[in-house]
């Protein structure tokens, strides 16, 4: 008896204190930023050298629900892969996030040919944790375990979560030659509450070969962000 009257204070006392509610993400201002960075009206920074931009965005999940509505109406089955949708967990009026996604759009009007690996991003907050994008494979592996015996409903929306992870995210390793552009999303887990200030580098971005396409040239680049944390029982209206 101790024991559950010791629980139930225990819930009471967590319940009393809320939960953290984020803010959308934000570039910090472009004096914070590196140099050749931007900051642009849409929320995105963008690295500009010459006639090469790497343009790295933040995309909400109501952007990601409203881009694949078709795929964010049918709550616990609804088949957004970056989202979930408009289902929310039993009791609550809130949906919660289930990536930190951003928009990466590279236009490589400079060089011969060069390279991005979108898997070569590191989420860094000022605390301290990590956070390194998702593979495809990573993200499959994730919906794989919803799948039940690979038939079936369930087993049709892991397929339908599939082929949109593959016609959306960056490509993988993909050589961008002179003239052309490439975009996708990429993909990082959920956010600890406690992250408010970050960056998110991109290593490894090759500018040059040499004739048997191994890199002679790269380059390193690093994005600061911010969101707001708010501690309460719904999210505030400020927070929009």
């Amino acid at each position: 008896m101790h024991k559950y009257r010791a629980f139930l204070v225990l819930f009471l006392l967590l319940l009393g204190c809320g939960r953290y509610f984020a803010g959308p993400i934000r570039p910090v201002s472009e004096d914070r930023q590196k140099s050749n960075m931007t900051v642009k009206d849409d929320g995105s920074i963008s690295y500009i050298y010459e006639r090469l931009e790497i343009n790295l965005r933040p995309v909400s999940d109501e952007e990601l629900n409203r881009q694949f509505s078709a795929h964010s109406t049918e709550g616990a089955e609804s088949t957004n892969p970056y989202t979930y949708g408009n289902w929310k967990p039993m009791g609550d009026t809130h949906t919660p996030q289930r990536f930190t996604v951003f928009g990466l759009k590279v236009k490589n009007y400079t060089y011969p040919k060069m390279r991005v690996d979108p898997y070569k991003l590191e989420l860094i907050s000022e605390n301290r944790r990590r956070y390194s994008a998702l593979t495809l494979e990573t993200l499959l592996g994730y919906y794989r375990a919803f799948s039940v015996a690979q038939a079936g409903n369930p087993y049709v929306r892991f397929t339908d979560r599939k082929d949109i992870l593959r016609r959306t995210l960056y490509p993988d390793k993909r050589m961008l030659f002179s003239g052309q552009e490439e975009e996708g999303f990429i993909v990082f887990p959920k956010l600890d509450d406690d992250v408010k200030d970050f960056s998110v580098t991109l290593r490894e971005v090759v500018l040059r070969f040499d004739y048997q396409d191994m890199p002679l040239e790269e380059t390193e680049l690093t994005f600061h962000f911010q969101r707001e944390l708010v501690k309460g029982y719904y999210p505030p209206s400020s927070l929009n």
